[in-house]
């Protein structure tokens, strides 16, 4: 598993509790074992977010800042444009539309995507690790 895709979850993870989530980025950094990737518009998610990342995790505007650009040298973000062929597969495999997009990036790149919502689980065509099965493997 080279290159699982990331899902917005776990970077909200990440970024709201640390934990193993963030441990898996920070080891990662070292052993070089994965290359994660994304979807582009999960930083716009985040950044719609960041009012309540802040208020719920203490963070100054500043530490969240450094928190996300570590994150975001960890992750290659791809646009939409490179994947936007399987968008119609991947919504019918997809059990959350808001997740259609991983689905479409990771059939492009025939990976898994590394999640802890464990409706996405819930279909046999994309292969979804949880941060436990990510942590085992690193």
């Amino acid at each position: 598993m080279n290159a699982p895709r990331v899902d917005a979850n776990v970077v909200f993870s990440a970024l709201l509790k640390g934990g193993k989530t963030l441990d898996i980025f920070l080891l990662n950094r070292g052993y070089k074992r994965f290359e994660f990737v994304a979807p582009e518009f999960l930083m716009v998610e985040i950044k719609n977010h960041e009012d309540e990342i802040v208020r719920r995790t203490g963070l100054s505007i500043e530490k969240l800042g450094k928190v996300l650009t570590f994150l975001e040298a960890e992750i290659e973000f791809v646009p939409f444009e490179e994947f936007t062929e399987l968008y119609e597969e991947a919504n019918r495999i997809s059990p959350d539309p808001d997740d259609v997009q991983y689905f479409a990036l990771a059939l492009k790149l025939k990976g898994a995507i590394w999640s802890n919502d464990k409706a996405l689980k819930r279909q046999s065509a994309v292969e979804v690790f949880s941060t436990g099965d990510v942590l085992k493997l690193l």
